[in-house]
């Protein structure tokens, strides 16, 4: 059954990805459209961050997690190298753990 979901899978995402080149020219999108489908998709992956940061198994995650990924988003927002970003929030995830176990 699982190898069955997986060629299904497959298949979509191939059959979706294949529908892009095929539709370009027959399908006009407007302007506005294409504004507004970039702003969706910034928006859900922002509430994917959001969610990953705070929330793990249904809990909260603990202020360790959501304090590196708030640094993180600031270095991002601020566009700083993409390689300080991820060592200041895993410096900070790691720091802020280090200290509640001392503590």
């Amino acid at each position: 059954m699982t190898l069955g979901v997986v060629f299904a899978l497959a298949a979509g995402t191939y059959a979706m990805r294949l529908a892009g080149p095929l539709l370009r020219g027959r399908l006009q999108i407007s302007p506005q459209w294409e504004q507004l489908m970039s702003i969706a998709a910034i928006v859900l992956l922002g509430a994917f961050v959001a969610t990953s940061a705070v929330f793990e198994s249904g809990g909260f995650a603990g202020w360790a997690r959501f304090a590196g990924v708030a640094v993180g988003g600031v270095l991002a927002w601020r566009r700083a190298p993409f390689v300080l970003v991820v060592v200041a929030a895993a410096a900070t995830t790691a720091l802020l753990r280090l200290f509640e176990l001392a503590v």
